[in-house]
């Protein structure tokens, strides 16, 4: 498995989206080989097609930021590759996104019910990959939990399942412990205030903002193609268009322009870091 050597641009990138973490995934990056970003950028790389892109944490009925503007951006990045991606959340966010790109709503159904649903979608679908971005994770005991350990079940399209049933590969992203992906290290995430999820993937994306983790699984993306991707991603337009239609900070649960209580300004500057960073040579590896 590739791993990153300290001085080179892929350890780079990893540094670039744990920067401003207060939730300790910099604990959890010693559980994780080095060079997750440019494995997950490969894996994304090797299998272009049919992706589904699974996005949306609830926070009080309505859907948080931070997740929903790294799927657009990766959506955005892959059709432009000649992909096939769908976004798939439950509403409200379903709604926010259905006018604007291809949309498959999730029912907040119970995990029998949902099973069905989820074996007849990848049946029909039969996707190339599957990636979750800021998506809540099962716990051990079948639940729910936000970052304050209230349960939230209630409000949760079961999307793990897709993880347990899809014979394709798997990416995830994450930020806090309780995403889906975090089953990678869940032995690790004991020593955090979270009640951790326990649903695994292929590649696990960490970072202080999962919305970071994509720009930075993007600029991994570069650096294989030789080409600037991170050019046309656009967070200020996806923020303005989510706010604007109900979508609120995870952290705060106001409807501002901010990202888990940070303002999108270092979302901003973290692109044009990873840009810098590619700067002084593209290269194919």
């Amino acid at each position: 498995m590739q791993t990153a050597a300290v001085d080179d641009p892929a350890h780079r990138i990893e540094e670039i989206i744990l920067a401003h973490g207060t939730r300790g995934m910099d604990r959890i990056r010693g559980s994780i080989i080095p060079g997750y970003c440019t494995r997950a950028a490969q894996i994304i790389l090797e299998n272009r097609g049919k992706v589904l892109i699974g996005t949306g944490f609830p926070v009080n009925g309505l859907s948080e930021t931070d997740g929903p503007v790294g799927a657009i951006s990766l959506y955005r990045v892959l059709e432009a590759l000649g992909s096939e991606p769908v976004l798939f959340c439950a509403p409200p966010l379903s709604h926010i996104l259905k006018p604007h790109y291809k949309t498959y709503e999730m029912p907040i159904w119970p995990w029998e019910e949902t099973r069905r649903v989820v074996q007849s979608v990848l049946e029909a679908f039969d996707p190339c990959l599957l990636v979750a971005v800021e998506q809540p994770g099962v716990a051990e005991d079948g639940r729910y939990y936000n970052m304050n350990g209230q349960d939230i079940s209630g409000s949760v399209a079961k999307f793990d399942l897709f993880f347990e049933l899809c014979d394709c590969p798997t990416v995830a992203f994450g930020d806090g412990g309780n995403e889906i992906g975090m089953g990678n290290v869940y032995e690790t995430l004991s020593s955090l205030p979270v009640i951790p999820s326990i649903t695994c993937c292929d590649e696990l994306v960490i970072a202080t903002v999962s919305n970071w983790g994509v720009y930075g699984v993007i600029a991994a993306m570069s650096r294989l193609m030789g080409r600037d991707l991170l050019g046309d991603v656009d967070p200020e337009s996806a923020m303005v268009y989510l706010v604007a239609n109900g979508c609120v900070d995870g952290v705060t649960s106001l409807s501002v322009h901010t990202e888990d209580g940070l303002p999108l300004a270092i979302g901003i500057s973290v692109i044009e870091q990873l840009r810098e960073t590619l700067r002084g040579g593209l290269i194919n590896e």
